[in-house]
C-alpha cells in the first residue's frame, strides 16, 4: 500500500489518498474501493443520483439495505442507510479536501 493521507472520515467510512500515485481509497467495514481521481468523481456522481429507498431491500436480519450492483453479476454491495449516507458524505468531504490540498499544494 502507498503512503496515504486521510481526506475524510464519516462513521465507519474513511477516504484516503496516496501521496505518490494519487489513488483514492474508500474504506468501509469490509470494503476497500480504489479509484483514480476521475473515477472517484464519476463514482460519487453516480451514487449521488441513486436514492436509498429505491434500492433498499429487507435483509434476513430485519435491516433495510441498499443494493449497489457491480459490473460482475454475482457481486453486489449492500449498505445500511447510515452506511449509505456516510459513504456519500465522506466522498463529498474528500472531494472538497482534494480541492483544498490542490490550492495549497
Amino acid at each position: 500500500m502507498c503512503e496515504a493521507k486521510t481526506l475524510s472520515q464519516r462513521g465507519r467510512t474513511v477516504v484516503s489518498q496516496c501521496l505518490q500515485c494519487k489513488t483514492l481509497n474508500v474504506w468501509q467495514s469490509n470494503l476497500l474501493l480504489n479509484f483514480t481521481p476521475q473515477q472517484f468523481a464519476d463514482f460519487r456522481k453516480f451514487i449521488g443520483d441513486l436514492d436509498f429507498d429505491d434500492r433498499s431491500h429487507l435483509f434476513p436480519d430485519g435491516q433495510e439495505r441498499a443494493i449497489l450492483k457491480t459490473p460482475v453479476d454475482h457481486i453486489n454491495f449492500s449498505f445500511t442507510e447510515d452506511e449509505w449516507d456516510d459513504l456519500k458524505d465522506a466522498m463529498d468531504e474528500a472531494m472538497h479536501m482534494q480541492r483544498v490540498f490542490d490550492l495549497i499544494g
